[in-house]
């Protein structure tokens, strides 16, 4: 399973977010990145003010806050 994190710049949780991710999937050996959303148009334009999302293999799981127990649940089962 991949994750991805959609952030920003200057989004304080995102920066909240990215330090759940990078404790879950170090704990469960699951590769992870980060983009920014203002870098691609489509990414902005589908999750706008929406960031911090987390990615599950492409699939939207999280928004704003990171579920940090059913994150490291959906990486470890």
């Amino acid at each position: 399973m991949r994750v991805r994190l959609l952030t920003r710049a200057g989004c304080h949780l995102c920066a909240d977010a990215a330090e759940i991710v990078e404790r879950v999937c170090a704990e469960t050996g699951t590769g992870w990145d980060t983009c920014d959303v203002d870098s691609d148009p489509e990414l902005r334009a589908e999750y706008g003010d929406q960031v911090p999302v987390v990615l599950l293999d492409g699939r939207e799981r999280d928004s704003f806050r990171v579920d940090e127990a059913r994150l490291r649940a959906d990486l470890s089962g």
